[in-house]
C-alpha cells in the first residue's frame, strides 16, 4: 500500500503495527516515526536502533486497543 495512506493511518490512531512484504513487523509511534515521501522510505527511531523501511512495501496495518500487561 502507498506510505501515504500509512501515514494517514498513522496519524488517526496514534500507534500502528505494520507488516512489510518481506515479513518483519514494526510498532510504529507518533513521536517515533517519521515518512520521507522524497525517498518513499518511513524511518523509526526505536532505542536500539535507527529502522528505514521500503514505505510503499507495507502489507498490512493492525490497530490494537491498549491494555495492561498482565
Amino acid at each position: 500500500m502507498k506510505m501515504e495512506f500509512v501515514q494517514k493511518q498513522l496519524k488517526e490512531w496514534g500507534e500502528i503495527i505494520v507488516t512489510t512484504a518481506g515479513g518483519a513487523t514494526f510498532e510504529l509511534h507518533l513521536a517515533d516515526t517519521e515518512f520521507d515521501t522524497a525517498n518513499r522510505v518511513i524511518v523509526l527511531k526505536a532505542p536500539t536502533a535507527q529502522y528505514v523501511i521500503d514505505g510503499d512495501q507495507i502489507e498490512f496495518i493492525t490497530k490494537h486497543y491498549g491494555h495492561k500487561d498482565e
